[in-house]
């Protein structure tokens, strides 16, 4: 067999892979989508539905070494629930892709991270990331965090479902932190 014909049998099966690949995760997304309807159905509480959110993604992308939340403070974010190793707790707007989603409110998604000149290391098994800005009515919150130990794990699938899972939390959940303020 010549080594064009060798390759194109490569490259289909990989294409068949891919497929297949693309096609779980597109069942995995369907499934998360239903499990975070019934999760925070009833529940309003941010701590818990963002904390149970972070469980969720990152229980559904096995790739995945973070999944969390970074909350806007009104000048800086700030780390919120997550799963994964210890991270980076505060963050400029416009500094590192969290920040640079935060100021412009729109989602990126970087294949490598060792290629992207304004990333920040907050976890070096990280090799790509996708972060969505989180909005409500007009006003960021925060945005979802999600770095990958795979390069060029995230793509526009990626995007869209993660965008319908986060319209999920921000419509089931109360954006109220009074709860927390010590009262004396």
């Amino acid at each position: 067999m010549s080594f064009y014909l060798y390759f194109q049998r490569v490259r289909s099966k990989y294409a068949i892979i891919n497929s297949m690949e693309k096609s779980r995760k597109k069942e995995n997304y369907q499934l998360m989508l239903a499990q975070a309807e019934a999760l925070f159905t009833g529940e309003t509480n941010a701590i818990a539905n963002l904390a149970n959110a972070s469980a969720l993604l990152r229980e559904t992308l096995p790739n995945t070494v973070f999944a969390g939340f970074y909350l806007y403070d009104g000048s800086e974010l700030v780390l919120g629930p997550f799963q994964g190793h210890v991270s980076c707790v505060r963050i400029a707007l416009g500094k590192g892709v969290c920040g640079e989603v935060a100021q412009s409110q729109k989602a990126m998604i970087v294949e490598d991270v060792t290629k992207h000149a304004n990333y920040i290391a907050c976890d070096s098994a990280a090799r790509s990331e996708i972060v969505l800005p989180m909005l409500k009515d007009g006003h960021l919150l925060g945005v979802l965090d999600l770095d990958s130990q795979k390069v060029a794990d995230y793509d526009d699938l990626d995007l869209d479902f993660l965008q319908a899972f986060l319209e999920i939390v921000l419509s089931k959940t109360e954006w109220n932190f009074s709860m927390f303020e010590v009262r004396a």
